[in-house]
């Protein structure tokens, strides 16, 4: 169970690290092998074991198990090529009362144009297979709950689990609360390595927003 535990958690930071400074096209066999390209040069590709993690970058593999072994992986990836993602503005950032940013949020926030709104739209269904039938829309019902007598700029229905956990307390939003920075937002695909593809597009408008510590937040 330990090293069950270890190969997740390597996993999850693998692609907080890969996700959050490179923007990348994530080419996935669906079986055991995902390449991170940068058009046609391949930066880094992973092969997933049942135990390990086997990191190519260039002529070099590295077998990552751990955390140790993965900060040997990430200096080699940074040698071969410097991070190419580049942030979202802080300036424009609209944050809701549960620390998310409305402003490169697909639910609800009216303050998105038209073709930013159908760019998030079109990387969600990508992501989330389904799209509004049965995928993204279930990721957040939108910030449709507020306290009595608050407007917020999202509109919606549903309910919000870390709202409700800061009305409990008595508090307004989220950011109130002591422990507000060890708390992640619950929404988003936050999985770890996958043999699957995901465009660099994808990751940016329909990932990163969503995934707590990670970029957008």
């Amino acid at each position: 169970m330990m090293r069950k535990a270890a190969l997740k958690k390597v996993s999850e930071e693998a692609m907080r690290f890969l996700r959050g400074r490179y923007a990348l096209d994530e080419v996935g066999n669906g079986i055991d092998e995902v390449a991170f390209r940068d058009g046609e040069q391949t930066v880094l590709t992973i092969y997933i074991r049942k135990r390990h993690y086997d990191f190519q970058v260039g002529q070099r593999t590295i077998r990552v198990n751990n955390t140790k072994s993965l900060d040997k992986a990430k200096r080699l990836i940074l040698a071969e090529k410097a991070p190419n993602r580049k942030p979202f503005p802080k300036e424009s950032a609209v944050h809701s009362r549960c620390g998310m940013r409305c402003d490169l949020c697909v639910h609800y926030y009216m303050g998105i144009d038209d073709a930013l709104r159908r760019t998030m739209e079109r990387c969600c269904d990508n992501v989330y297979n389904g799209g509004k039938a049965s995928g993204w829309t279930d990721t957040c019902p939108g910030c449709g709950e507020q306290a009595p007598g608050k407007v917020h700029p999202c509109m919606g229905g549903g309910s919000c689990e870390p709202l409700k956990c800061a009305v409990k307390k008595g508090l307004e939003k989220c950011q109130d609360c002591k422990k507000y920075s060890a708390c992640k937002p619950w929404v988003g695909y936050a999985r770890g390595i996958e043999a699957r593809s995901i465009s660099a597009e994808d990751v940016t408008w329909a990932i990163l927003p969503f995934v707590g510590e990670q970029y957008g937040n």
